[in-house]
């Protein structure tokens, strides 16, 4: 499987890598089949995302995936950051196998899970729309083409 050199520098230098204590939003997302699981932290000043970290288990795509949607979203509003998508992702990281796909809806996924509690926090009318529940097929696809998963958890020093 050969990864971008966007990915591998991703992987290997990951951006904003850790937790923001009290974050105005933090999303969640994860699926027990290929055992990736994401947090994104979010903190929001005058709509702007001002800063957002990230902890990921799970293999090298899911780690530069989670990566990159943090460089996109800083310093977005929280109305641009809502436009992410897992195209973007992956066209911001040169491509991804068709196999680890699956990584960069999961981080779609987190951003919008993280704006949709920031929402809900502040008592403000939940608009987010999280299509689904956990990545998509492709990870089960991934699993049954015999597709390995090395998973490494990366948090701050």
């Amino acid at each position: 499987m050969l990864y971008s050199d966007k990915v591998m520098d991703h992987f290997s230098n990951p951006r904003n890598v850790g937790e923001i204590e009290n974050a105005d939003g933090v999303g969640e997302v994860g699926n027990a089949t290929c055992g990736d699981i994401m947090k994104i932290f979010l903190r929001i000043e005058d709509d702007i995302i001002t800063d957002v970290k990230f902890k990921t288990f799970g293999c090298g795509a899911a780690i530069a995936t989670s990566s990159m949607a943090t460089e996109i979203i800083k310093g977005k509003s929280v109305e641009e950051a809502l436009t992410l998508t897992n195209k973007a992702v992956i066209e911001a990281l040169d491509g991804l196998p068709p196999a680890k796909v699956h990584c960069s809806v999961l981080a779609e996924e987190a951003v919008k899970a993280a704006i949709s509690d920031y929402y809900k926090k502040n008592g403000m009318e939940d608009k987010v729309d999280i299509p689904c529940t956990g990545c998509c097929a492709s990870c089960a696809m991934a699993h049954e083409h015999g597709a390995a998963h090395d998973h490494d958890m990366i948090e701050e020093d």
